[in-house]
């Protein structure tokens, strides 16, 4: 959510000088996971499906990288400053190799560091907390499979008038009372399971409404506005909205969409394989046929 940053971090450190220092929510205990026997298709399925290594990507001006793997360092440039997505290969060292269970579904579903700080809301923990423990830890556990990375992490370059990173990270508590809700992905009864999959997966781990939502006075996604497009991540333009899709001539129906995910620009879909859409169309020609018919299925539903 690259586009709201800046406010989000202005107000997390008026919040932290005032002294509104709040851990909201509090980490959960390790035993609040339940026994789970990882499935590691799943997990990488998850893991592509929430852009994991578009997000993580190596530099381009480290050679020497493999950009298959999420050792992280691309800049994020924002109004806020330029932010660098950390190593979350398992290096236990640089990367995420000595996290447990329960540090990563805490860092995931509410944003909480193993060292007990905020996470800054450019990773989408608000999206990612609807998803499942077991579909988070599945991400881990593929995560786990991979080759480690030491690639030493980089500070964010931050403008003189915000406060330092560290002051700034804690008053976050403040913004996430104020702004974000835990809660679990709830199932519409009253629709079918390919309709719900594909709920869950926009909701979710795709966190589209990130993008495609609009804020509202505390910066948090304008539910009441879900997916109705707004401003565009980097500060210039509107990201466009997901909603009324056939009739405004952009699909024919669910297929139609499907195959855009898939295929993208190669056969004529206009503006779904460049620009902010170009990675996020990767990652979707790389799930399953069934997930993207099940996205594309809920989105073509939105009036």
């Amino acid at each position: 959510m690259k586009r709201t940053i800046a406010a989000l971090i202005l107000l997390a450190g008026v919040a932290g000088i005032a002294g509104w220092i709040e851990a909201a929510p509090e980490p959960r205990p390790a035993d609040s996971i339940a026994a789970h026997q990882p499935d590691l298709e799943n997990g990488k399925r998850l893991y592509t499906a929430a852009g994991c290594l578009s997000c993580h990507l190596p530099t381009k001006d480290d050679t020497a990288a493999d950009r298959s793997l999420p050792s992280g360092g691309t800049a994020l440039h924002t109004p806020a400053g330029t932010f660098y997505p950390p190593n979350i290969t398992p290096d236990p060292e640089t990367g995420i190799g000595g996290w447990t269970d329960i540090q990563f579904v805490n860092a995931v579903k509410l944003g909480i560091s193993p060292g007990g700080d905020h996470l800054l809301p450019a990773f989408p923990y608000t999206s990612y907390i609807h998803m499942s423990d077991a579909d988070v830890l599945d991400i881990k556990a593929y995560i786990d499979t991979l080759s480690p990375v030491k690639a030493a992490n980089k500070a964010p370059e931050l403008p003189l008038y915000l406060p330092v990173e560290q002051v700034m990270r804690r008053g976050l508590g403040l913004w996430k009372l104020a702004a974000f809700k835990p809660a679990p992905f709830e199932p519409d009864p009253s629709k079918d399971e390919v309709w719900n999959r594909g709920a869950y997966i926009v909701t979710g781990p795709g966190h589209c409404g990130e993008c495609h939502t609009p804020r509202n006075a505390f910066m948090a996604m304008d539910t009441s506005r879900w997916l109705a497009g707004g401003p565009h991540p980097e500060g210039v333009g509107k990201v466009p909205s997901l909603r009324d899709l056939q009739k405004r001539g952009r699909y024919k129906d669910a297929n139609d969409l499907a195959t855009a995910l898939e295929f993208g620009e190669t056969l004529g879909y206009d503006k779904m394989s460049s620009g902010g859409m170009g990675a996020v169309q990767t990652n979707m020609s790389k799930l399953p046929a069934e997930d993207r018919l099940a996205i594309a299925t809920y989105i073509m539903s939105l009036d």
